[in-house]
């Protein structure tokens, strides 16, 4: 068995963007890093940009066989040692209007970022309890707020949410910290693509009344999000920083917004538990992003 400086960490969805940079940062930082990918031309790749202690593991989250494989493989690995960490950073997003999503893709949404985040914490949780360690959930934006065109991203994060506060008390005699991460938009050129191409499918997909009703503020709203995706969103360092003080932080904070300006998102949070649920999204919420976005 190998001993780390900092000690072992599992992270999912490491192919590309925030995971990828996430693994490599915290093995340059002296964790030694077990990299969940889902294919082996993913994991070579990360091996070959990997500087220091990282190991890629394959582990698609929602195939139950390849989680237990990587458990075993990585309870082998690290033996008493145990696990100081694990990110439950794998995603997946469908947008759309709600009334044109296909049911088998809102099932697919919440087997990636709701029962596979649950699957994978049932896995290494018995190596996390060894350290005390910490599980670090990465969520969004809206987990908190609800977006439209995102419904279905916003359900599975919110219910994240849920999930690390139920998770949170339930561990608390464990010693184990639970956290969430909430990111805006970050500059992820590979994620844009994804982006674009899946409201461009959507939209081709839109029988010609949905299209009338929907199809200029859908193509409106999801540009702004390919933008911020390609552009203006945050850079994957200034995530990536969030995450390691996360981790490394004696006494690390129940949710850590992360944006450019993070005090405007955490005052939102306060007046959507303050003021009328309906007149919160109805009208301050709503108006104001449609009025910013030339929303009908």
């Amino acid at each position: 068995m190998v001993q780390s400086k900092k000690g072992a960490v599992v992270i999912t969805g490491t192919s590309t963007g925030l995971g990828r940079a996430t693994a490599l940062k915290l093995a340059e930082q002296g964790y030694r890093v077990f990299a969940g990918v889902r294919t082996e031309k993913d994991a070579e790749s990360l091996k070959q940009a990997a500087s220091a202690d990282l190991t890629p593991i394959i582990m698609d989250i929602t195939k139950a066989d390849q989680i237990q494989s990587a458990s075993e493989f990585v309870s082998l690995a690290v033996g008493d040692e145990g696990l100081v960490g694990l990110i439950n950073n794998a995603v997946a997003a469908v947008d759309g209007p709600l009334e044109c999503v296909a049911i088998d893709e809102a099932r697919w949404q919440f087997e990636v970022n709701v029962i596979g985040q649950i699957a994978v914490t049932q896995a290494f949780l018995p190596m996390i309890r060894k350290t005390k360690g910490r599980i670090i959930n990465i969520s969004a934006i809206c987990g908190r707020l609800a977006l439209p065109y995102r419904g279905l991203l916003s359900a599975s994060k919110f219910a994240l949410e849920a999930i690390t506060d139920s998770l949170r008390m339930e561990l608390r005699s464990s010693g184990i910290e639970v956290l969430s991460i909430l990111p805006g938009a970050i500059v992820t050129p590979e994620q844009a693509d994804k982006v674009e191409a899946g409201y461009q499918k959507t939209l081709a997909n839109m029988s010609p009344e949905a299209k009338a009703i929907y199809g200029k503020n859908y193509r409106i709203y999801m540009q702004r999000a390919v933008e911020g995706n390609r552009n203006t969103g945050l850079s994957v360092e200034k995530v990536t920083n969030v995450i390691l003080e996360a981790m490394e932080t004696p006494k690390p904070k129940r949710q850590y917004f992360v944006a450019e300006s993070p005090w405007q998102l955490k005052l939102k949070a306060l007046y959507k538990r303050l003021l009328p649920h309906q007149y919160f999204y109805d009208t301050f919420y709503f108006d104001n992003l449609r009025k910013a976005l030339g929303l009908d």
